[in-house]
């Protein structure tokens, strides 16, 4: 097998990953069904998080869906065709797919933190690590109250997974990368985090709760 080949071959699962992975299906949904620009709300990302601020839990759930198959999607793809090969390639065309989630050219390179598309890259890659990471999302999530938390947690542990349950190294180092930069995406949660800012599940809720009456009943 020539070096010329192996280069078009993973060249080519990269740009298919990236072009993949780059499709804002948050924006395309939202505006398609008559929403506007989702980026003008909220967070301002493109991902599902931001899409049920809209109130619309079908299109947050159809989001949700869609960013986590993208990276899915070119994994599985690149590792029918040329996992015996290349055994890491199905990740490494879903990890470009993760990178053009984060930073579509489409967008110039503004888009989502990439939560859903890497635990779509995890479920279709490396299934191993994704039953490990699954409970551990929800444990943090229900102890904290802070999905933010719970996806951090769990990012910096799945390389750990992998290297214990014997992924190749080229899979190890992959799966740091994506680590790495889903910390890079959350910065600014990290910083609410540290000071004590970063909202917990049901906090807008009860502010509404506890917000005082301003309506004309209120005084009496």
């Amino acid at each position: 097998m020539s070096s010329e080949y192996t280069i078009a071959i993973w060249a080519l699962a990269g740009g298919v990953g990236y072009l993949l992975g780059s499709i804002p299906f948050g924006l395309v949904i939202t505006r398609l069904a008559g929403l506007g620009d989702i980026r003008s709300i909220g967070s301002g990302n493109i991902g599902a998080t931001n899409v049920l601020r809209t109130g619309r839990k079908d299109l947050a759930l159809a989001t949700l869906l869609l960013d986590s198959g993208k990276a899915g999607i070119a994994a599985v793809i690149f590792n029918l065709a040329f996992g015996n090969a290349f055994p890491a390639i199905g990740l490494f065309a879903g990890a470009t797919a993760f990178l053009g989630h984060c930073y579509p050219v489409w967008l110039h390179f503004k888009g989502g933190k990439g939560v859903a598309t890497y635990a779509g890259l995890l479920i279709a890659a490396v299934w191993k690590v994704a039953l490990f990471a699954a409970p551990c999302w929800l444990l943090i999530a229900f102890l904290t109250r802070r999905s933010s938390v719970a996806a951090l947690t769990t990012a910096a542990l799945v390389p750990v997974v992998g290297w214990a349950l014997n992924y190749s190294l080229n899979s190890v180092l992959i799966l740091v990368a994506l680590s790495l930069l889903l910390f890079w995406r959350h910065r600014a949660n990290i910083r609410r985090i540290l000071d004590g800012t970063e909202p917990r599940f049901g906090d807008k809720k009860k502010q509404d709760e506890d917000a005082p009456d301003s309506g004309p009943d209120a005084s009496k």
